[in-house]
C-alpha cells in the first residue's frame, strides 16, 4: 500500500486511498491500514486527532482504544478516493468544525444496479439512518431501523445508464456511516459489488469489470485555516472510466 499524495501544505495532507485499504484498525483483522502508513511517513502526527474506542460487538460496553493521527473523516475499506488528514491540532479542530457544520462539499461517483425512470434521473434522498435489525454490521434507512434515527440527506444525478446499471454522481449532504450505500439500497439501487448491502453476485464479467465496491470519493471542496478555499480531486480509477464509457456507448 502506497497511497498517492494529492495535496499537502502546512495544514492538511490529502491522500488518494486505494480500494481495499482500511483507514484504521478494526481490532480484528490485523491487516495494514492507512493509519499505519501515516505513522510510518508522518510520525509527527501521532498526537494530532482523537482516539477512538472500538466496539466490535453490538453488546460490547467498551473495547480497544486506537489512535487516529490526523484523521478527520473516514472512507469505508472498499471505497477509494480522497481522504483528508490534519497536520496540526488547530487544523484538525478547524476541519472537524467544517464537517460538523456541513461546509465541506464532497462528490462521489458510483455504479448501481438497475436503471432510473425519466422523472427520477436526479433527486434527493432524505431518509434518516438507524441500526439494522438483522445485522449489527449494517445500518438502515428503511422501516424498522432501530436505535437513534439520525438525519441523512443524499443528492444524486444519473450520468449514464442502460437496462442493468446506472452511473451516478452523488453529493452527500450529511456524513453518516455507510450513508451512500444505505440510501442506494433504500431506493432499490444498491451499489455494485456491495457485499454488505446487496445480495447480487459480484462477478467482473457481469458487473462491467468491477470486482470490488463501485464507489469512489472523487473530490472534496473545503476552506483552509488561512481562509483559502480549495478543491482536491482524485483521478477516476480506470474501472470507473471504462464502465462510464460502456454505458454512454450503449
Amino acid at each position: 500500500m502506497d497511497p498517492k499524495i494529492l495535496y499537502e501544505d502546512e495544514y492538511i495532507l490529502a491522500l488518494d486511498k486505494p480500494s481495499g485499504v482500511t483507514v484504521h484498525s478494526d481490532g480484528r483483522s490485523g491487516e495494514p491500514t492507512l493509519v499505519d502508513w501515516i505513522n510510518e511517513h508522518y510520525p509527527e502526527l501521532a498526537e494530532v486527532g482523537e482516539p477512538q474506542t472500538l466496539q466490535n460487538l453490538p453488546a460490547q460496553a467498551g473495547g480497544e482504544v486506537i489512535t487516529r493521527p490526523g484523521i478527520v473523516h473516514r472512507l469505508d475499506r472498499d471505497t477509494s478516493g480522497v481522504i483528508l488528514v490534519a497536520k496540526t491540532k488547530e487544523s484538525h479542530a478547524f476541519l472537524k468544525d467544517q464537517f460538523k457544520n456541513r461546509k465541506v462539499e464532497k462528490i462521489y461517483h458510483c455504479l448501481v444496479w438497475g436503471n432510473f425512470s425519466p422523472d427520477k434521473m436526479n433527486g434527493i434522498i432524505d431518509k434518516p439512518i438507524g441500526r439494522s435489525t438483522s445485522d449489527f454490521r449494517r445500518w438502515s434507512a428503511e422501516f424498522g431501523a432501530r436505535g437513534e434515527l439520525r438525519e441523512a440527506v443524499t443528492e444524486y444525478q444519473v450520468i449514464a445508464q442502460n437496462k442493468e446499471f446506472a452511473y451516478l454522481e452523488i453529493k452527500p449532504k450529511t456524513g453518516r456511516t455507510h450513508q451512500i450505500r444505505v440510501h442506494m439500497k433504500a431506493i432499490s439501487h444498491p451499489v455494485v459489488c456491495d457485499k454488505l448491502y446487496s445480495n447480487k453476485v459480484c462477478d467482473p464479467e457481469a458487473c462491467l469489470g468491477f470486482d470490488h465496491l463501485a464507489l469512489h470519493a472523487l473530490s472534496i471542496k473545503l476552506e483552509l485555516p488561512n481562509g483559502t478555499h480549495i478543491k482536491i480531486e482524485s483521478t477516476l480509477p480506470v474501472e470507473f472510466e471504462e464502465a462510464l464509457l460502456k454505458l454512454k456507448n450503449t
